[in-house]
């Protein structure tokens, strides 16, 4: 990648990771690593504009059929695609229905801006990461092999130590904190080629004292009541955290932090 390069536009396409959760802003709104990334690109460059179509709960083959066209069309000059892990968290996936939507987007995507980026989407340590990894790095092979045909850059996230630690991720443990996305931002930032802000972002959080096991059963049940069985509710009916909700920013326009 060049060095300081100069891009007039961003258009972030994706899930819940890249809608910016769990990155709370006091208006009770979501920030996240696009929006980090997008001001700071947009700091060096007059007139920057930014999209973001990302909507929470998102499949691979909701993200082709209701965003891949609509980013295609802006033109932009860095699209960034993150998707199909919410897919391998599913009871049932069809690993070969997802590698074809992913190189669906991917050959959609990647003709019409002048760079593409990919992810290896970060994984939290624990027995869910465990349970699916397989999954997720057949995913993870399929984002290489395909950004080396097209040209695309990938981010990798899922290796880098820092974002594997419970403590960069929420309370749901399914996104990451305030801090996990802004190094997320820096990784994606370094990647287009601008002159690195943080060389450390791989480099874990300091240790600290664990927390005791009382405080972790009681941690555990509170994830359960709030999060889990909610989650495990969606998936037997069907339902989306997502549905009926807009995309972020579904419009391509000037963008001010």
């Amino acid at each position: 990648m060049q060095t300081n390069p100069t891009y007039s536009s961003l258009v972030a396409v994706g899930d819940s990771f890249t809608e910016g959760m769990s990155d709370l802003l006091p208006d009770g709104s979501y920030r996240g690593w696009a929006d980090l990334l997008a001001g700071r690109m947009a700091a060096v460059t007059p007139g920057f504009r930014y999209a973001n179509l990302a909507v929470r709960g998102k499949l691979i083959q909701q993200i082709v059929d209701e965003q891949v066209d609509v980013a295609a069309a802006m033109q932009a000059d860095v699209i960034t695609l993150v998707g199909g892990l919410n897919d391998t968290l599913r009871p049932k996936c069809d690993m070969v229905q997802v590698r074809d939507l992913l190189t669906e987007a991917v050959e959609r995507l990647a003709p019409s801006c002048k760079q593409l980026v990919l992810m290896r989407s970060p994984g939290r340590q624990g027995p869910v990461l465990e349970r699916f990894r397989p999954r997720m790095e057949e995913l993870f092979t399929v984002v290489d092999e395909l950004a080396a045909r097209h040209g695309a850059v990938v981010v990798d996230l899922y290796g880098a130590p820092s974002l594997s630690d419970p403590r960069l991720w929420d309370v749901d443990r399914l996104h990451l904190t305030a801090e996990g996305h802004r190094r997320v931002a820096e990784a994606v930032w370094q990647t287009l080629g601008y002159d690195p802000e943080d060389t450390e972002w791989r480099t874990p959080v300091p240790a600290t004292v664990p927390p005791r096991w009382v405080a972790r059963r009681v941690a555990d049940a509170r994830f359960a009541r709030q999060h889990l069985l909610p989650w495990i509710g969606r998936r037997l009916t069907g339902r989306s955290s997502g549905d009926g909700l807009p995309p972020k920013r579904p419009d391509l326009r000037s963008y001010e932090p």
